[in-house]
């Protein structure tokens, strides 16, 4: 299931196995080719994230449908970001505070920032995985620096449930959100 989830300016593309090894194997013309959009060569600084999020698929984390996605400007035909959920429903992490839910992540490139574009694409996955998989608990991770995540999930609706350490961006507060 490669379903392509459209808002009103985005297309959110499942990033497949092969586009993640591309990415790895640092062949931006493939993983362009694959995905059908113009990749900022910023985009290759993620090849870390590429490996993990192909291990993460590998080891059976990640379903092909919860795998990350582009952000792509389909007015532009641009990749303006990536967004995710960290694994398929219901993972052991969130058992304490959703036990039936997902959470979800999102990094807009710096030349597409402050227009709109994380709102609209978080937006989106929240509506495609509410409607298409009857999920209704959402977790969102932030750093207290990251002021534009933080204004981003507040004016969604997100509330802070809780916080703990994260071995990559430290102290984070954890924000739940439930829709229907």
């Amino acid at each position: 299931m490669n379903e392509i989830i459209a808002t009103n300016r985005l297309d959110l593309i499942p990033l497949t196995p092969d586009f993640l090894r591309s990415t790895v194997a640092g062949k931006l013309a493939d993983a362009e080719s694959m995905l059908k959009l113009k990749i900022p060569d910023e985009w290759m600084d993620c090849a870390d994230f590429a490996a993990i999020r192909l291990r993460d698929f590998e080891a059976g984390i990640t379903s092909q449908p919860w795998m990350p996605r582009a952000i792509g400007l389909r007015s532009t035909g641009a990749m303006t970001g990536r967004i995710r959920f960290h694994s398929s429903p219901g993972p052991e992490d969130l058992a304490d505070l959703s036990p039936e839910g997902v959470e979800l992540g999102y990094g807009i490139f710096v030349d597409h920032r402050q227009q709109g574009y994380a709102r609209e694409a978080v937006s989106g996955l929240i509506k495609w995985a509410h409607d298409v998989h009857d999920i209704r608990s959402f977790i969102a991770s932030v750093r207290p620096d990251n002021t534009p995540s933080f204004a981003i999930i507040s004016k969604m609706g997100f509330r802070r449930i809780g916080s703990h350490i994260d071995h990559v961006d430290e102290y984070e507060g954890i924000f739940g959100l439930t829709v229907g």
